[in-house]
């Protein structure tokens, strides 16, 4: 094990993710070995959450980002701002996880404006550099730094993809949604509902998922069902508590939030 990793402890309160595969032990290797993480998968599978997990089990502060339109290179590394009559640097969030250590988390990193891959480009080689033009600094990132970025494969379109000069900077882990035995745990995990509950549920989403991409934009994700299941064990119907939480969250078409119903009803029996 790395110096790095010896000088922090896992807290006490890890958030609860169920592994699928060896992703921990990548993750745990890529922190080690001081070397970028890309995430690829659907939302709502358990990105998000694994990192969230893996920061708190190294004992680690995260930074997360979640990436949008409007993200700029300057939301990350900080700007100049009026501060009680001053004109003052404030770092942003890959800034302060540069420059103190710690898991800098880009969600969704597509979504971000093209010169933000550019202020990437130095932490993900061995340089570990980060360029503060404004400022005039060069930070070295320490031992206990690690970039982790996401995003969703399924919505890349030609104008929103990472660039293959980016993504082989990156080692790449990809996730998908769980298979039903694993689903069905997490789901009893997550919010106390029965087994028969949240085996309905995980049956439903599987069928749901057959149709993403032909009907459906997006497929049921685990996080919809962890909804769902919330509002189940709060009392609230299951009609009503499928509507809210898987339904509707889905679809604004009307024939196809019908087929929806109808194929629930089904399946439910």
């Amino acid at each position: 094990m790395s110096s790095a990793l010896k000088e922090f402890t896992p807290k006490a309160d890890v958030p609860f993710y169920q592994a699928t595969g060896h992703e921990e032990q990548l993750f745990e290797t890529a922190w080690q070995r001081k070397l970028p993480l890309l995430l690829k998968g659907p939302t709502g599978c358990g990105k998000t959450r694994f990192v969230s997990h893996m920061a708190a089990k190294l004992g680690v502060p995260l930074y997360t980002v979640s990436c949008h339109d409007d993200l700029t290179a300057a939301d990350l590394t900080g700007r100049y701002l009026i501060k009680g009559g001053e004109t003052v640097w404030v770092d942003g969030p890959l800034t302060r996880a540069v420059r103190h250590g710690g898991i800098c988390y880009l969600d969704e990193v597509v979504e971000a404006r093209k010169d933000v891959t550019v202020v990437l480009h130095p932490l993900t080689d061995d340089r570990r550099l980060l360029p503060l033009d404004r400022t005039g600094e060069l930070l070295e990132a320490p031992d206990n730094f690690m970039l982790v970025v996401s995003y969703n494969p399924g919505y890349q379109n030609l104008l929103k993809q990472l660039k293959p000069s980016t993504r082989q900077r990156f080692l790449a882990a990809e996730f998908d949604f769980p298979d039903a035995r694993t689903e069905t745990d997490i789901l009893m995990r997550e919010t106390g509902i029965d087994h028969d509950a949240a085996e309905i549920l995980v049956r439903i989403a599987g069928a749901i998922r057959n149709l993403a991409g032909v009907d459906l934009e997006e497929a049921a994700s685990t996080r919809l069902l962890i909804y769902c299941a919330t509002l189940l064990k709060a009392g609230v119907s299951f009609d009503d508590a499928v509507k809210a939480a898987i339904v509707e969250p889905l679809s604004d078409d009307a024939d196809i939030k019908a087929g929806l119903h109808e194929a629930i009803g089904i399946i439910r029996g």
